[in-house]
């Protein structure tokens, strides 16, 4: 879920010191991380990680975290390492939208949706990517709950009420969720406890963090101090926000897929490529992850598949996506060109097929493994664009860490392309996909909508 318009609402200062007590009260003595210099980190095995969202509900016949498990060998095998599942909670009955809800509108926080298992099954799927060397991660909804969620019961201090002390939505067409008081210290000292549970009792590894850029920041901090106390999490953001990056490994680059869709749609030109990135460059620090994508569960049901966003160059752009910069996302179906919007408050079931991409992303995950000028934050190497006769539809570039490189270029035209490098003749170079090595001179063809990634490694 996200809502552009809405601003971040910060803790005031005597919130901050309630918060303090309540904490210390309950049994933690941890400070603020001003007060104690706490300073989140990445985790060491993200770096050269990348990410797979994980929608249960659509990814088999069943929808089950059981029949999902039977695919983390395939997946492994395509080179995915962080596992995001969308929430798995129960899903609240009052206004629900559709015949099954949406994952959002979270009905207890220390529950199973039924459909999908049960904790032991859960348990289990964990067990089993941990087992396969993945990671796996929740999705976390901290701004809202349904309207009927236990906390409404137990505890109605904790949600924002009207004149007439009535519930009231975040947002008007979110009918089916209710806004939480996010600055009420109790409120926040629950919900970080019900995210303990999740990392103490069943081992995941972190959170993506639903609308994180409406929950104020020192929320986060405060719940990423305590989780890292149980073990190093991986945290990711849905919000573009540099300063969540206090409490956050990675955040998602929204400025960049809107440009990509855009160029799709022949609304933006090349050169709007660049200053997307350039404006990247400039607002987040070396060491913030940023999530690339083509598509995700909000991309893919509410604005059209990967065929009506992309066209013929959704393969350039997966690739540009996996080495211009940053994490790569990719969403369930994806590899197999999921080429429908899936229902988001009913059964679809994602039609698999012949598995169209997955090679295509094997190559790229392994090789975003293996050459550490893809690897992310200050760990990975530098982005230098090189410039053609062309610009105006070729996009090439190089990534360098040390004697680690790749060499990307891609033909944005439907039309073959012969140009030249600005730069002179460019050396060699071992293609990624057919492993051979070549000779690039100073001029080049490239056929319609094509790409070509090289690199050279020291591993």
């Amino acid at each position: 879920m996200k809502n552009d318009s809405l601003h971040h609402r910060h803790l005031q200062y005597l919130l901050v010191l309630f918060l303090l007590a309540l904490t210390a009260a309950c049994g933690n003595t941890g400070e603020t991380d001003t007060e104690s210099g706490y300073v989140s980190t990445p985790p060491e095995w993200s770096y050269d990680a990348n990410i797979y969202e994980v929608n249960i509900r659509q990814f088999t016949p069943e929808g089950t975290f059981n029949a999902f498990a039977e695919h983390i060998p395939r997946l492994k095998e395509m080179g995915v390492e962080i596992l995001w599942l969308m929430p798995i909670h129960p899903i609240g009955q009052k206004n629900r939208k559709g015949t099954l809800g949406s994952y959002y509108a979270v009905a207890d926080y220390k529950g199973i949706n039924p459909k999908f298992g049960t904790k032991d099954d859960f348990r289990t799927l964990v067990q089993t990517a941990h087992d396969h060397e993945m990671k796996l991660i929740l999705d976390w909804v901290a701004n809202h709950t349904a309207w009927d969620a236990k906390w409404t019961e137990t505890n109605p201090e904790f949600y924002e009420t009207n004149e007439r002390g009535e519930f009231v939505t975040p947002v008007d067409d979110w009918e089916d969720v209710i806004q939480l008081d996010v600055d009420n210290p109790a409120m926040q000292q629950k919900m970080i406890e019900s995210m303990e549970y999740w990392v103490r009792e069943f081992d995941v590894d972190g959170y993506r963090a639903d609308v994180a850029y409406m929950v104020p920041t020192d929320f986060w901090v405060e719940a990423r101090r305590r989780l890292d106390k149980i073990k190093p999490v991986f945290m990711l953001a849905e919000a573009e926000e540099p300063e969540l990056h206090r409490a956050f490994d990675m955040t998602y680059a929204w400025n960049y897929a809107e440009t990509i869709r855009d160029i799709a749609a022949g609304n933006d030109e090349l050169s709007d490529l660049s200053a997307a990135l350039s404006r990247d460059f400039e607002r987040f620090d070396r060491s913030d992850f940023r999530m690339l994508f083509t598509t995700n569960h909000d991309e893919n049901s509410w604005k059209g598949s990967d065929q009506d966003l992309y066209g013929d160059l959704f393969e350039n752009f997966a690739v540009l996506s996996a080495t211009v910069w940053g994490m790569p996302l990719i969403y369930n179906g994806q590899e197999s060109g999921l080429d429908k919007q899936l229902e988001f408050f009913e059964k679809d079931q994602i039609d698999w097929k012949e598995y169209t991409y997955q090679e295509l992303y094997k190559t790229l995950l392994h090789l975003k493994k293996e050459n550490r000028a893809l690897w992310n934050g200050e760990k990975g190497g530098s982005y230098l664009k090189t410039s053609t006769n062309r610009n105006d539809v070729i996009f090439a570039f190089k990534r360098v860490a040390g004697d680690d490189r790749v060499f990307v270029i891609l033909n944005f035209s439907d039309s073959s392309v012969p140009f030249t490098f600005d730069g002179g003749e460019q050396g060699e170079w071992t293609n990624v996909f057919t492993g051979e090595n070549e000779t690039i001179g100073q001029e080049f063809t490239m056929q319609p909508n094509s790409y070509k990634v090289y690199q050279h490694t020291n591993q």
